[in-house]
């Protein structure tokens, strides 16, 4: 029944030479029990399916509502209509599923995105979400093609885990202890995980890093590509709880070769998109540009999506060290109309305004900052011979502002012990990390890549509860 299907995005791409073809989806309009608009989620265009009067019983054309599902047999003919070459005129058609459409949430009006991400099981069958999620689709497809080519390693990393990665100490446990009972504890009062089902404090990995610098030191390259978890109370539209992040590892790099793979990374993200999905990027760059023609005109964006994927394309990024950041901010207008909300000093973490400033006011173009102070960095950075920075490197990205952070990695033992003690961190916990720098230790580099905020960037959404399906946010896990 099902193996002959055709889908509607290969049927609008076919010569019509009235050709029997079988295709199914979902009911988007129903006019004059005439035409159908189909759509099968494999293009956002419908094509038109035309039922001659009477072809249907007046019982079966009551059940082609909106949504409802439907097996459509009958011959491609060229179309009479504007808007595409060629349209289905049925010979048989079967309703597979109805939809009541007086209660079906989606009625084909705008819907603000608010209201979508209340229902976010159905949100896939807006054309907005259907571009989004197709790109999404093929930026994920393009991360493993990217690594492959190169002759990188897919690393699987841990979901669970008993280290902090990032120090930040944000993170969600995992147990099984009956939490409705008296948890066991130990004689200081702490709770006793002895009792635990891995016999530790466990929680859910905030990066695959530290397992993906293992794994470097034995095949060179490796790249992991997971869900990672921050338990951060961060409602912003840059933050979710639970995402998907890009990690690769490389022995014998340096912070400049870091620099280099990460920028041709994201170019290659964004141009196998713009040849990939065109259609999807043409969607939203208009439905961009009506979204901001209710914003006042310093508030629009100075460039269209597809002017700005190119122009990223097109040039290469700004590299300047975190001391050059700090001081363009300090003689920037913005300091000086006090128009920062945060405070701006060396030593500071800059806030997403000032990174954004950097790219969108004063370089117009992505920066990769360099060279940050250790203070303001994790442990596992390596140290510059100033004692005062790491090599660390963070590219800021328009819009969004951080995009990747990574880092050369500390490789001599006893500048990483020592930084370890330092920030407090368990140098006997950590055995099998440092076993990496006891055993053939090597200079490397690597990053982490926020894959939501790389298709944020990509498809031109605002917030990034709108690029993952099913976001995970403070007070809010109900699909």
């Amino acid at each position: 029944m099902f193996n002959k299907r055709v889908k509607i995005k290969e049927l609008l791409a076919t010569e019509a030479t009235g050709q029997e073809v079988i295709v199914m989806g979902w009911v988007r309009t129903f006019r004059n029990n005439q035409f159908i608009a189909l759509n099968d989620g494999s293009t956002n265009n419908n094509i038109q399916i035309v039922v001659e009067l009477g072809l249907l019983d007046e019982a079966t054309l009551k059940r082609i509502t909106t949504s409802a599902s439907l097996k459509i047999v009958g011959q491609l003919i060229a179309s009479q209509g504007k808007g595409q070459k060629v349209e289905v005129k049925a010979t048989a058609v079967e309703v597979l599923g109805d939809s009541d459409a007086e209660k079906y949430p989606l009625q084909p009006k705008k819907h603000s995105l608010e209201f979508l991400r209340e229902i976010a099981h159905l949100r896939f069958r807006t054309n907005t979400f259907g571009a989004v999620f197709r790109l999404r689709h093929s930026l994920a497809y393009a991360v493993h093609k990217f690594y492959h080519e190169k002759g990188f390693v897919y690393m699987h990393t841990p979901i669970i885990t008993a280290s902090d990665a990032e120090g930040a100490g944000e993170m969600f446990r995992v147990t099984t202890l009956d939490l409705a009972k008296q948890l066991p504890t130990n004689d200081d009062g702490s709770i006793n995980y002895k009792e635990d089902f891995f016999g530790r404090s466990t929680n859910l990995t905030v990066s695959g890093q530290l397992e993906g610098e293992l794994a470097a030191t034995a095949f060179s390259e490796i790249y992991t590509f997971g869900p990672t978890f921050r338990a951060e109370n961060s409602n912003t539209a840059r933050h979710l709880a639970e995402f998907w992040m890009i990690e690769p590892e490389m022995a014998f790099y340096d912070l400049e070769d870091n620099m280099n793979l990460a920028e041709e990374f994201i170019k290659y993200l964004i141009r196998f998109a713009m040849e990939n999905n065109r259609e999807d990027l043409e969607f939203l760059a208009q439905r961009l540009v009506e979204e901001e023609k209710q914003l006042p005109q310093d508030k629009r964006s100075e460039l269209g999506l597809i002017e700005k994927l190119e122009f990223v394309l097109n040039n290469n990024f700004e590299r300047i060290t975190y001391t050059e950041a700090i001081d363009i901010l300090l003689n920037s207008p913005a300091y000086k109309k006090k128009k920062f909300q945060y405070e701006v000093k060396w030593g500071v973490d800059m806030q997403s305004e000032h990174e954004r400033y950097l790219v969108e006011k004063h370089f117009k173009k992505p920066v990769i900052v360099t060279n940050y102070p250790k203070d303001i960095k994790s442990f596992y950075m390596r140290q510059n011979d100033d004692g005062k920075t790491v090599a660390a490197m963070d590219i800021l990205a328009p819009g969004i502002g951080e995009i990747v952070g990574g880092s050369q990695r500390e490789e001599r033992l006893d500048l990483l012990t020592k930084r370890m003690e330092e920030l407090n961190i368990p140098v006997e916990e950590m055995w099998w990390f440092l076993d990496t720098r006891r055993y053939g230790t090597v200079p490397h580099a690597g990053f982490g890549l926020g894959f939501e905020r790389m298709v944020l960037f990509v498809t031109g959404m605002t917030n990034i509860r709108d690029v993952i399906a099913f976001p995970r946010t403070p007070k809010s896990a109900e699909f």
